[in-house]
């Protein structure tokens, strides 16, 4: 199967490169940027599988034997792309956000979907094992009804991550930490537990000291359709875990969710949850369970290897793709509505069509 990446700028493109080069479903990658000059000298040492890298763009999606793209350049670019991927009839796996509104990426499922074309979003830790087992005790109704769940998403100082980066300018980036960061976790919230949130009450900030117009940290209250309310709270704040955008070290990450019967937490990164629940066959209602997960150069690690897979199998027909837009359209509502409330100072009900 032959893919392409367009974007070979964006902060996730190497990973990208390298997750493909990892799959052996994947035989041959074409690499493509507008910039003639970026496109001529791809910092990308290694590739094997590499074919065609060029700045022509009708050159890279008009051949035939091309079955997908992975668009991953400035968020305010990505729709206009996503556009000419479709149009082509090219299946698609999108960067987070997908476009810079919740509109914007209406618009991207209306024309995927008059394609016929398979369209995902990258939220890459739907396959964690923690989050699969996660949702799998949640939607049994192992906890009961839900009442509160918790996020929590912290990381590297913005210092860290090149202040001057399109990603902390708003008309290039259409928002800060929570369409890059909060996006996933947002999505998380929503996947696990299959409910929505329904209001959003919302403190935006811009704390880091530097020359940035977006926020770079974030609070949220949350209500959800079934009456349980949560908490996201995100930031750029690490002093001391290094820089970089692939950096492990660099995250500070709890996510829990409380029902009546009990709850589970992924207190971490790390492959293991806490859960408390009726007992099972293992007669043990409160427990540790650990995941054995092997080492990976992909995005988002060997999980992010079956989020690529599920995505490739479902091209063929045979399962469903991991996420659809009408994950980026959901998660855009929130943020929006999380925006508006820190702009007016008040509860937002989230848009729904």
């Amino acid at each position: 199967m032959k893919g392409a990446i367009l974007g070979l700028t964006h902060p996730h493109s190497g990973i990208l490169l390298a997750t493909l080069e990892n799959l052996p479903e994947v035989t041959s990658v074409c690499l493509w940027d507008p910039d003639p000059q970026v496109a001529a000298r791809p910092q990308f040492p290694g590739a094997r599988k590499v074919s065609m890298t060029t700045a022509d763009l009708d050159a890279v999606l008009a051949q035939p034997d091309l079955s997908f793209a992975v668009v991953c350049v400035r968020n305010d670019l990505a729709a206009a792309l996503t556009h000419r991927v479709v149009a082509a009839g090219k299946h698609l796996l999108a960067e987070k956000p997908a476009g810079i509104t919740s509109a914007e990426i209406v618009g991207l499922q209306n024309v995927a979907a008059k394609a016929g074309v398979v369209a995902s979003v990258l939220y890459t830790r739907r396959a964690h094992p923690c989050v699969v087992e996660a949702r799998r005790l949640v939607q049994s109704g192992a906890l009961g009804p839900l009442q509160t769940l918790e996020s929590r998403f912290l990381t590297t100082q913005v210092k860290f991550r090149d202040p001057d980066s399109w990603l902390f300018k708003r008309s290039q980036a259409g928002g800060g930490l929570l369409l890059w960061l909060g996006s996933h976790c947002l999505d998380l919230l929503h996947h696990i537990t299959g409910d929505e949130i329904t209001e959003v009450g919302a403190l935006l900030a811009t704390r880091s000291g530097e020359s940035i117009d977006v926020e770079d940290s974030a609070v949220l209250a949350l209500k959800f359709s079934s009456g349980a309310i949560g908490t996201f709270h995100g930031g750029y704040t690490l002093a001391y875990s290094g820089a970089g955008y692939v950096n492990h070290a660099g995250y500070d990450s709890y996510l829990g969710i409380n029902g009546r019967e009990g709850r589970v937490v992924w207190p971490d990164l790390e492959p293991r949850l806490l859960v408390e629940s009726p007992p099972g066959p293992a007669r043990f209602p409160v427990r540790e369970q650990s995941f054995d997960v092997r080492s990976s150069t992909s995005y988002g690690g060997a999980s992010g290897e079956d989020f690529f897979r599920q995505f490739l199998t479902s091209l063929e027909g045979k399962v469903h793709p991991p996420t659809t837009l009408a994950d980026a359209v959901r998660t855009a509502r929130v943020v929006e509505a999380a925006e508006e409330s820190s702009r007016n100072g008040r509860f937002v009900r989230v848009s729904r069509d």
